[in-house]
């Protein structure tokens, strides 16, 4: 079986978007690959977070994706610092990464771009630390974004060059596994063409009945169709692409040939589509509950996922050391 790897930041919960773009296929990669799944708090102190932020996060989002259907008895999933062999490879890694071509990723520029302050060493080295996040345990695919995809192409980078290094094929390179084909592109409430956090139009899957309502009802629209049978503008579209995935195939239906007999009334679709959005969130939320009100068995799991993905990581690490000429 195929090994995946892919990392999840602590940053945030997570939303409708996050749901129908990586989780919803993370529960079925689950199913069909040997996957391991991290919570990159190392990756976080980048942004110099507080030591309390740092363990309500990764418990945070560590409940998030088990109460969304990941399952720790078919992944292992585990947070990044239980595993140290991963700095180890990390320093093996950084020995034969040069300046030049850390300096020269897209994704150290654009965050020393936005904390100038801050240019730090972990900035400069995250693709050496995301390299090892993967190779570590040979994983053959990573599953990633578009913004990611430069960094993978050091990972690759690196595992060839350990690989040439040493005379020896060690070490796979990993593909980067998109959904861009499966994925779901979830828009914003505010009428843009994307939920992200950064823009604060997210429908969160830890919100009560109320919030999700209330964010609903501000959803930008327009004045109304200027004729039968027009095409919807792009704000109106999304609230659509929201029926067409939480509603039934009739509320669309319903809901579609108001538009196109031009008597379609925001309001009534807007009531609609928050009820459906409250029952499909429902049942995730008072998953979430359950696991953020039972810490023990949180770290419990945690430690469970840290068990299985040592035992990979060090025996990665015994051949490693062998290889470069360590006892």
């Amino acid at each position: 079986m195929e090994t995946v790897v892919s990392g999840i930041r602590p940053t945030g919960n997570l939303h409708l978007g996050n749901y129908f773009g990586a989780v919803k296929n993370f529960i079925k990669m689950q199913n069909d690959y040997n996957c391991y799944f991290f919570i990159a708090d190392w990756h976080s102190l980048t942004t110099r977070p507080n030591p309390e932020n740092i363990i309500n996060s990764a418990r945070t989002i560590l409940a998030e994706y088990l109460a969304c259907g990941i399952d720790p008895e078919k992944a292992t999933i585990y947070i990044q610092s239980d595993v140290k062999e991963v700095l180890e490879l990390y320093l093996y890694l950084n020995m034969n990464a040069y300046l030049g071509e850390l300096e020269r990723t897209t994704t150290f520029k654009e965050k020393a771009r936005q904390q100038p302050d801050n240019v730090n060493a972990g900035l400069l080295t995250y693709p050496t630390l995301m390299a090892a996040d993967i190779i570590i345990h040979k994983a053959v695919k990573v599953p990633v974004g578009k913004d990611q995809e430069q960094n993978m192409e050091m990972a690759r980078k690196f595992a060839r060059r350990f690989n040439s290094m040493y005379n020896i094929e060690f070490f796979p390179e990993p593909a980067s596994f998109t959904f861009s084909s499966q994925a779901v592109k979830i828009p914003g409430l505010d009428g843009s063409g994307k939920m992200g956090k950064s823009d604060g139009n997210c429908i969160y899957l830890y919100e009560d009945a109320a919030a999700i309502r209330k964010k609903v009802m501000k959803a930008v629209t327009d004045s109304g169709p200027a004729g039968m049978n027009t095409e919807k503008p792009e704000v109106i579209q999304n609230l659509f692409t929201f029926l067409d995935i939480v509603s039934t195939k009739d509320t669309y239906d319903y809901f579609n040939d108001k538009w196109n007999d031009g008597t379609i009334r925001y309001g009534d679709l807007k009531k609609q589509l928050a009820e459906d959005i409250v029952a499909f969130n429902e049942p995730i939320r008072e998953r979430i509950a359950e696991y953020m009100a039972n810490t023990e068995l949180l770290d419990k799991i945690a430690r469970q996922g840290a068990e299985k993905a040592r035992e990979s990581a060090s025996k990665t690490i015994k051949e490693v050391r062998q290889i470069i000429g360590f006892r």
